[in-house]
């Protein structure tokens, strides 16, 4: 039997997001700094290597955020009104129960304005749409169709109320916005973990619209000017994508490690498995 990774025992992220780390923490974590000051996190997602650094350090200082205001609501709303959630999470589980079709599709519809209610949307949905896929249209609209899942887990209490105590423990900042103004403040000995939208390698196989706009060419490029910049602030810098051409061109003067990783949001099953990714260290 294998031996049990420490990431084994931080809880599993409250919704599932393209490019989720969680399988992936055993390997890269070899490759994070072992001594660092603030942890600073621009694309959060599903939020697995946070959990992990607050993990080995409960009162580490965390500055992280996400462009998507949804899914940063959903972070504050599991640290600050657990309870709360857990409830509204119960109540669409009841109403999944009596009419799946009908309940998904009333819930998908709605815009609530309510945190707990946003989040416990966002959770219902992600735990109920199609491959737990994330993905909105140009307007902003979630626009997911429904899963075929024999017994979602709708109300995970005891994930939830784990994500809830870590991200209370330490002297977690979260916020919405752009990756270059959430990283303004990162400066020497910090360590900063990127994990943008992905490169698509195929004409198919893009993951980027989690906002109502992609994360372009132009993007990419932008975050590598804002990597040097890092670099030269003294920060400890690690990267994550996809591993094709312009990811390498642009952050190949960098060490480079691939690794290898399944992708568990694919309408394909055969394409989970066997894709390599890149990760880009400054140290």
């Amino acid at each position: 039997m294998p031996k049990q990774h420490l990431a084994d025992r931080a809880p599993r992220p409250f919704v599932k997001w393209a490019g989720g780390k969680r399988r992936l923490i055993p390997a890269m974590s070899e490759y994070f700094p072992r001594e660092f000051g603030r942890y600073f996190e621009p694309f959060l997602g599903g939020g697995a290597v946070l959990f992990y650094t607050l993990l080995l350090d409960p009162g580490r200082r965390c500055l992280v955020s996400d462009l998507n205001a949804d899914l940063i609501l959903a972070y504050t709303v599991v640290r600050d009104r657990v309870d709360e959630l857990i409830e509204s999470l119960r109540g669409h589980a009841a109403g999944y129960a009596e009419d799946r079709s009908g309940y998904y599709y009333r819930v998908r519809g709605e815009e609530p304005s309510d945190p707990v209610s946003v989040c416990s949307r966002l959770v219902f949905l992600n735990r109920t749409c199609f491959n737990g896929l994330y993905r909105v249209n140009r307007r902003g609209k979630f626009n997911v169709p429904m899963g075929r899942y024999a017994n979602p887990n709708i109300v995970n209490e005891e994930g939830l109320r784990a994500a809830s105590r870590l991200l209370g423990s330490g002297n977690v900042r979260i916020s919405s916005g752009d990756f270059a103004d959430a990283l303004a403040g990162a400066g020497e000995g910090d360590f900063v973990y990127l994990d943008p939208p992905y490169q698509p390698v195929s004409a198919t196989a893009s993951f980027t619209q989690y906002t109502g706009g992609d994360f372009v060419a132009a993007d990419l490029e932008r975050l590598a000017s804002e990597y040097a910049r890092l670099d030269g602030a003294g920060c400890r810098v690690v990267l994550s994508n996809s591993d094709t051409e312009p990811v390498r061109r642009l952050f190949g003067g960098w060490n480079v490690a691939k690794l290898t990783a399944n992708r568990l949001i694919n309408s394909d099953s055969s394409g989970r498995s066997g894709h390599h990714e890149l990760l880009i260290r400054n140290f």
